[in-house]
């Protein structure tokens, strides 16, 4: 899906975020969308675009907000990501854990 407009750099950041939602379980069309919205606001971001939207360039940076998201913070990781982590490791019983259960067993 990479776009003809994209530089070397973009192209390889879209591959990268892809793979990575993909590896955590995102499907291919979602994290194909997702990875293209994401480089789209970079690039607008940094004035790459022809067009950009105030939320666009105003807004916290992609990056940023996924490093919030990420670490254990006020919320740490999403249930979903805990599980992703857990169905990876093979951890039975993994789909009537709540956030609390997956975070002990994957062991975070």
């Amino acid at each position: 899906m990479p776009q003809e407009q994209w530089s070397k750099k973009r192209e390889r950041q879209y591959e990268h975020i892809k793979e990575g939602l993909e590896d955590r379980g995102r499907d291919e069309d979602e994290a194909e969308e997702i990875a293209a919205r994401t480089v789209n606001k970079e690039r607008a971001r940094h004035g790459e675009a022809k067009q950009a939207s105030r939320a666009s360039t105003e807004d916290i940076s992609s990056s940023r907000r996924g490093g919030l998201r990420s670490h254990a913070g006020a919320g740490g990781r999403t249930r979903d990501q805990l599980y992703a982590e857990a169905k990876r490791k093979n951890i039975k019983g993994r789909s009537s854990m709540t956030k609390a259960e997956l975070e002990k067993a994957v062991g975070r």
